[in-house]
């Protein structure tokens, strides 16, 4: 006799699951939310906490964690991320990849422009110092590398996700060499990182967006999944002069990433 649950009791389980993480996500955004900004306004954010972070990249880290929290991902991080100026390179699965990176290091991320009228999610990548591109936009992707160059020579960190959009999960697409150059001009390490999704990265492919999902869709679809873990994972860096030009660079930081994805 199969003990195995029916559409019935499955649909009950995430309607559940809906009735516990709304309160909690209107919670984050409507009480959480206002004393973040607070915090990281003028004269609080800029200023610096014991270790040298920044009180607004300490509220950033904060809130993002919460937020993975509400959506039933337990966060664990693997290895160090690297302080100071430093390009980290991330596989791109859903938009809740930018939430789980900012919940373990502070970088400002290149994203698409649509990103900054999600709702929450726009808000967190523009007080998170995201560079937007217009896709397909020449002129935007020299204005972004400009920008990427322009903030590694000052110490600070970029995210970008090679690939250039969100997959299905299933695999890691081929690495964008051009955008490793504002990387190698300012002489700066970068550092590969994979997110995995459930043991193994088992669930890569429900987090991913389906066929013709919207952002909106996918942020209620994930509100109702079972409780998983997120794996932030550092690898090994690779530092100015490891690798030949950005070209490779790329390869090898894919190859990092693609290696930590397997079981």
């Amino acid at each position: 006799m199969s003990t195995s649950p029916g559409p019935a009791d499955a649909t009950l389980v995430r309607a559940l699951r809906y009735a516990l993480r709304v309160p909690f996500l209107l919670w984050h955004v409507f009480v959480h939310l206002p004393i973040a900004v607070v915090l990281m306004a003028p004269p609080w954010g800029p200023r610096r906490l014991a270790g040298g972070d920044r009180l607004d990249h300490r509220v950033i880290r904060m809130w993002s964690s919460g937020m993975m929290r509400v959506f039933g991902m337990r966060m664990r991080r693997v290895g160090t991320p690297m302080p100071g100026a430093v390009m980290f390179v991330a596989n791109h699965v859903s938009w809740i990849d930018i939430v789980a990176l900012h919940s373990q290091r502070m970088m400002g991320f290149v994203a698409k422009r649509e990103i900054a009228g999600w709702p929450v999610v726009g808000w967190l990548a523009t007080r998170g110092e995201t560079i937007f591109h217009q896709r397909g936009s020449q002129e935007s992707l020299g204005g972004v590398l400009h920008e990427m160059l322009a903030r590694l020579r000052d110490g600070r960190a970029v995210g970008v996700f090679p690939e250039g959009r969100t997959r299905d999960g299933l695999e890691v697409g081929p690495f964008h060499a051009r955008i490793f150059l504002a990387a190698v001009e300012a002489g700066v390490p970068v550092q590969p990182v994979a997110l995995r999704y459930g043991e193994a990265a088992c669930a890569q492919h429900i987090v991913a967006f389906t066929p013709g999902e919207s952002f909106f869709a996918n942020f209620l679809r994930l509100l109702g999944e079972p409780a998983r873990v997120a794996d932030v994972v550092f690898l090994a860096p690779i530092a100015p002069g490891d690798a030949e030009g950005r070209r490779r660079i790329a390869e090898t930081a894919r190859e990092r990433i693609v290696a930590a994805m397997r079981p």
